[in-house]
């Protein structure tokens, strides 16, 4: 077994920065092929018929004393499938984009608020593609903005609605919470019009702000509400406001041990310097032998003072989350005689109210959690944490963006922060996935993918957190006849699967896996049981005594230790920023010989992707993530990168930084054909913009993103440079080669949304050692996109993990990698352009 004890080597000052162009897209399109007098006369007949009832109904409109007349109309206008991504807001005319919404055959129909008094400016638009008299070779006017046009129609309450169709109420006068995203400037006019109307609406803790738009929660009927839509012209989109979260365990079987004392005397306990898990939960009891001596009074928090700090759970969630991300499972240190030395400590913020409260407004989670992650930072400004939180939207699919999941990313990005820069404050939070519920039927929770996972788990920049489970062997008398559900490295039957998210507008969630636990089903396979001690995790309880240990299970037992991990990586590398530990978590992360065998039989990339939406990126390794072994290595780097840049008025791509890779050139040949592995992960945390068509075009979501590009074997330096970045070629060249790149695991072409990309090469050694130039390049964000919002000239940061295994043979990689780094900064760092 390697010998995981080498400092990973520092790839930073290999970099150079490069002013890049993107090459352009190979992507084709589709060609619409329009008669143009006949489409053009039918879009102008239906935007007269749109604009017609839109005046009618605002005529009706039964608006209270003193409230300001509508100002404009919303249309709804349908693109045709195909047709790529296409703005419909134009400056001039003031027009504004809403909701975006994809129908069964692909069409997209947009939300588009158009002001009265640039009315005559946007018909003319569509008159002057029907009407106007064009020679032969002449250009057709507003070709490009009339013909992916497919129709125009007045918007209904359902063109704004982003959440399950079923889920809006068919009665006029049902009441509900509802989420409006408002655009930041008329957000109060929304807001005074909802007062008016006798509309509840929730205070300013309860709103979610981000770049172009402000959330409010509001309660009362759909028809109040729809009159508050069309008379305003203030709101982007509808959601509901059901944020209410569920914590992931039931009834929990304790356990009682006479050890929990003597693990206490043996444990080594951390000072109050180190980093800590904040558990974001029901409250912890701190009066436990095994959490009290790293848990002060003092970091027991709660965003409501009069709730308490203690855990009012009935199973003791928050404190069996504290036993597990502070020691793990404690199945085994219990009866050894082991001598724990803790590195790091936790702290707790209450973010679920006791039974004896009001429940929390059901709209609150984002705001809750970014309240929430203020509290600890406030009492211990300088000491490093990870936050770990197992609590979700009960079946509330995370396929799209939601205001929790938004807020989220924009705590993890340090968008709150006041000052600007690239090195503000970034958070690193682990999330749960979410639980199949428990049910006796075995049939009725058999089909995983039937369970997608749960809001806020798809947020961009947490490290999400599925179960898999090597528990098998069942020690309960009375289920003697019974077997695990999951055999020995597979998906842990309580965890969630992502395979029903839409790939490409979606991030790959879980990123990781750990031991959650496995069911028992019967002989018949017809009955099955949760929580069988013998199958769950064993730790803390909310009560000393009589039962200080307790079983616990499913993705809220992974997560504690996947938060546990990050602390543990934290101490160990101070000088590693949160992009970095998750990166090193992802890329420590193997599958197990069972996921394995699945991705073996996989028909090709695209079942490999698939099968990552079920086991993510695999089990993390601690002693991997942390060091390197001298044959299975990791070249780590983090570096400030700013994505786009002014040039006069326009908006081009920034900065990309180019590696030259310290390939020991004389020993990878001297291997041969001997197999290599080549595994390159790249981690960054975008600020979020979830408004108009962000669950469309995840370009409209993102503040940036980046890509990776390794140099193929046979491809010249100068091909290379030229093919990845248009600004390195010169007027009349040749186009570059593009080389064959076989040998990646998932490919190129499957990378999807997300702020966190990884992917494998296998290859010969030989091969490698050509293989010695990656490129790290942005693509587009609404930084870029959205100009008028100024931040296109924003710089962020990265972290990049690239390691290098030789599997089958034995071989000192490590130093002649560190002596070429070394010799390579010493003369400095060229590439041929």
């Amino acid at each position: 077994m390697a010998e995981y004890e080498h400092r990973h080597i520092d790839l930073s000052g290999l970099g150079v920065v490069r002013d890049y162009k993107s090459p352009g897209s190979n992507a084709r399109q589709r060609t619409l092929q329009r008669i143009r007098e006949e489409h053009g006369r039918r879009l102008v007949g239906e935007l007269n018929a749109a604009l017609q009832f839109a005046d009618q109904r605002r005529e009706v409109l039964d608006l209270p004393d003193g409230a300001p007349p509508p100002d404009g109309v919303y249309l709804e206008v349908e693109l045709a499938p195909g047709v790529g991504p296409t703005t419909l807001e134009r400056k001039r005319e003031r027009t504004r984009q809403g909701a975006v919404t994809v129908t069964a055959n692909g069409a997209r129909r947009i939300a588009l608020f158009v002001p009265d008094d640039t009315r005559d400016v946007f018909d003319a638009v569509f008159r002057d593609y029907a009407f106007t008299e064009v020679e032969d070779g002449e250009k057709i006017p507003k070709k490009s903005r009339v013909e992916p046009v497919e129709h125009v129609r007045t918007a209904r309450l359902q063109t704004f609605w982003r959440d399950d169709p079923d889920a809006l109420p068919d009665d006029p006068q049902a009441e509900m919470w509802w989420a409006l995203w408002c655009f930041r400037d008329r957000v109060e006019r929304v807001d005074d019009l909802a007062q008016r109307l006798g509309l509840t609406v929730g205070d300013d803790d309860t709103r979610l702000r981000f770049p172009e738009v402000i959330v409010l929660p509001v309660h009362g009927r759909r028809a109040v509400i729809e009159l508050l839509l069309f008379s305003t012209g203030g709101i982007a989109e509808i959601r509901r406001a059901t944020d209410t979260p569920a914590v992931f365990t039931d009834e929990l079987h304790g356990m009682v041990s006479d050890f929990v004392e003597n693990l206490a005397e043996r444990v080594t306990w951390p000072g109050r310097d180190v980093p800590a898990v904040c558990l974001l939960d029901t409250g912890i009891n701190r009066g436990h032998a095994l959490i009290e001596p790293a848990l002060d009074r003092g970091d027991l928090h709660t965003v409501v003072a009069d709730w308490g700090v203690d855990d009012h759970s009935n199973i003791g969630h928050g404190s069996g989350m504290a036993g597990l991300a502070l020691h793990g499972d404690l199945t085994t240190q219990l009866g050894d005689a082991s001598r724990p030395v803790l590195s790091h400590r936790l702290e707790s913020v209450k973010i679920l109210p006791p039974d004896s409260f009001e429940p929390n407004d059901p709209f609150s989670y984002g705001a809750i959690t970014t309240s929430a992650a203020a509290l600890p930072e406030i009492a211990a400004s300088e000491r490093p944490r990870v936050f770990c939180m197992a609590v979700t939207n009960e079946n509330r699919s995370g396929a799209e963006p939601t205001g929790w999941s938004a807020a989220l990313d924009q705590i993890s990005s340090g968008a709150d922060a006041v000052e600007e820069g690239p090195d503000h404050i970034r958070r690193l939070f682990v999330q749960a996935l979410g639980n199949i519920g428990d049910s006796s039927h075995a049939d009725e929770i058999a089909d995983a993918d039937a369970f997608p996972g749960e809001d806020p788990a798809q947020a961009w920049n947490v490290l999400t957190v599925g179960g898999t489970t090597l528990k098998s062997d069942i020690a309960e008398y009375a289920y003697r006849d019974w077997s695990g559900w999951s055999r020995p490295g597979d998906r842990s039957p309580y965890s969630r699967t992502t395979t029903l998210w839409r790939s490409s507008q979606s991030p790959i969630k879980p990123e990781v896996v750990f031991e959650a636990g496995n069911r028992a089903v019967s002989r018949s396979g017809i009955e099955a049981v949760s929580g069988l001690p013998s199958l769950s995790l064993l730790t803390t309880s909310k009560t000393a005594v009589p039962e200080p240990i307790v079983s616990f299970w499913a993705t809220s037992a992974a997560t504690a230790q996947a938060g546990r991990m990050a602390a543990r990586m934290m101490a160990e590398r101070p000088d590693y920023w949160p992009e970095a530990v998750r990166a090193l978590m992802v890329h420590s992360a193997r599958w197990t010989p069972h996921m394995l065998a699945e991705f073996a039989g996989a028909a090709g990339k695209a079942e490999r992707k698939a099968l990552t939406r079920k086991y993510g990126y695999g089990v993390p390794n601690l002693r991997r993530g942390i060091a390197s072994a001298r044959d299975d290595l990791a070249l780590v780097a983090q570096r400030n990168i700013q994505p786009f840049r002014m040039d006069g008025g326009n908006v081009r791509f920034g900065d990309a930084h180019v590696y030259r890779l310290p390939w020991p050139r004389d020993v990878l040949e001297s291997l041969g054909n001997e197999r290599i592995r080549l595994k390159v992960t790249l981690s960054y945390f975008v600020e979020p913009n979830p408004s108009f068509a962000s669950a469309i075009d995840p370009a409209r979501y993102q503040s940036f993103g980046l890509r990776f590009d390794l140099k193929r074997a046979r491809e010249t330096e100068r091909n290379f440079m030229r093919r990845v970045n248009k600004d390195d070629r010169d007027e009349g060249d040749l186009r570059p080669v593009n080389e064959d790149n076989d040998g990646w695991f998932f490919g190129p072409k499957s990378v999807s949304a997300g702020s966190v990309h990884m992917d494998i090469w296998e290859g010969s050694a030989v091969e490698l050692a050509a293989r010695d130039l990656l490129y790290v390049f942005p693509i587009s964000g609404w930084w870029r996109e959205r100009k008028a919002l100024g931040r296109a000239e924003s710089k962020s940061r990265y972290a990049l993990v690239v390691g290098i295994e030789a599997p089958d043979v034995d071989v000192d990689l490590i130093t002649p990698i560190a002596t070429e780094l070394a010799n390579l900064i010493a003369a400095g760092v060229a590439i041929e352009t």
